[in-house]
């Protein structure tokens, strides 16, 4: 007698016999198990149990991006701490009798620590010491004047970023631009406002110029932009300060001094909140810079091309997207709004004449930026504004409490470092990894299996 089941079975038929053999496919493609004893025949799992909508939504944030960045700044911050402890004096001190008064050890430490990050605080965010509400806010003000180059450097490298490109040149291009913004600034004689539009627009156009030499240089012989960009970096940085040494040109008349004139007044970007404050008018454009990005990367045409050629080259290529011409393109944004950092520099912060230290390291800390900004343009904006209250607050901690500025150097390093080992991070937080299933669900599914 002939198994029913079996697949030589003659009173099977052949349509039967591939309905059983598809059958078979679907259940191991998606991980039904296959009963041997019943000839191929499927069994059916029974229905997984469904994850609780709010334990998917605290894993989906415990695996994201978001939350290593975050984390990130915390280990910094500790480590930080650490060494802000060890550094300090009193603390030294009663580490020398810590076996007989372990207590004070613990006292100092809490007094440095507290200490330096209150200080931090007070001179980052607000500082309850004043009286008024006016002057004890003014250290916020700070921290988003340091923020407003950041925040307009870091969108020129995430952009960059996206399309699969490194452009490290943003000191070069910050120079270039503030030269030419600055020399319009302080060279022609224009009405009010229309004098700062025009020094605006020439400062931007020269910083995507000057980027765009290694979009085109890539796109055209395939060099590489790390390369490029680092180059340009030393080219303008020496041709900016030729200018500056030259009378006739950058140079102010009159001086040996390698600076630059005044900015007129009419070139001038106007305080947000009075002469009191620092805050200018740069702060808002860095903020139509981040919607500008949001929108081009998430909203445009021109933003889904960027996106596939930053994803895959070759596919993007093959799907008709002209690939060259996206370098390109890509480049001359980014070095726009590294440019506008220039611009804010010479029209906002420092409008008595600059030097060829206007960058002031803005340059290379967006790339930071962009990093802990996860190259998104809401993320670099609270990204520049972190960095922008350590720039602000680290001042506060050296003046107030001695702490050297270099931890905050230290700090800034670290973040950078655990932002690039995301394992390291998720391992001291015990974080699952991405895409990890939970394990009750794991588990249920291998006893069902088992059954």
């Amino acid at each position: 007698m002939s198994d029913p089941h079996s697949p030589h079975d003659p009173n099977v038929s052949r349509a039967d016999r591939a309905a059983d053999a598809a059958s078979a496919d679907i259940a191991l493609e998606g991980g039904s198990k296959v009963d041997p004893a019943a000839g191929a025949r499927v069994v059916a799992p029974g229905p997984a149990p469904d994850e609780d909508r709010w334990r998917r939504a605290l894993r989906e944030i415990a695996t994201g991006n978001a939350i290593i960045s975050v984390l990130a700044v915390i280990l910094a911050l500790l480590v930080g701490a650490i060494m802000i402890a060890a550094t300090d004096e009193n603390v030294q001190a009663a580490a020398g009798y810590f076996f007989a008064r372990p207590g004070d050890t613990f006292a100092a430490i809490w007094q440095s620590v507290s200490g330096a990050y209150g200080s931090f605080f007070q001179g980052a965010i607000y500082n309850f010491r004043r009286p008024e509400f006016a002057t004890g806010i003014r250290p916020l003000t700070e921290t988003l004047t340091f923020a407003t180059p950041l925040i307009a450097a870091g969108l020129g490298v995430a952009l960059a970023f996206r399309v699969g490109m490194f452009n490290i040149g943003g000191r070069g291009q910050m120079l270039v631009a503030a030269a030419a913004g600055g020399y319009v600034a302080f060279a022609f004689d224009l009405p009010w406002g229309l004098h700062m539009v025009v020094a605006l627009i020439a400062g931007v156009v020269a910083g995507a110029l000057w980027a765009g030499i290694a979009g085109l240089l890539k796109a055209r012989t395939g060099a590489h932009e790390v390369i490029v960009t680092i180059m340009l970096n030393y080219v303008g940085f020496y041709l900016v300060y030729y200018l500056l040494r030259t009378p006739g040109l950058l140079q102010a008349p009159g001086s040996s001094n390698p600076t630059t004139p005044a900015m007129k007044d009419t070139a001038v970007f106007p305080d947000l909140f009075g002469p009191a404050y620092n805050l200018h008018f740069g702060f808002i454009l860095s903020l139509a810079a981040v919607a500008l990005v949001w929108w081009i990367l998430e909203r445009s045409s021109l933003g889904f091309r960027f996106r596939a050629v930053g994803l895959n080259p070759n596919a993007a290529r093959v799907a008709g997207i002209n690939v060259k011409s996206m370098y390109v393109v890509a480049m001359l944004i980014s070095g726009g709004l590294i440019g506008l950092a220039g611009v804010d520099q010479v029209l906002g912060t420092v409008t008595t004449g600059f030097s060829s230290g206007i960058d002031a390291g803005i340059g290379f800390d967006a790339i930071t930026v962009a990093l802990l900004g996860r190259s998104t343009p809401v993320g670099v904006l609270v990204a520049g504004i972190l960095f922008g209250a350590f720039k602000a607050g680290g001042f506060a901690m050296q003046a107030a409490n001695g702490v050297p500025i270099d931890i905050v150097l230290v700090v800034q390093s670290l973040i950078v470092l655990f932002i690039a080992a995301p394992p390291l991070v998720r391992a001291i937080f015990r974080l699952p990894a991405p895409g990890a299933r939970p394990v009750k669900t794991r588990t249920l599914k291998k006893k069902e299996a088992a059954k």
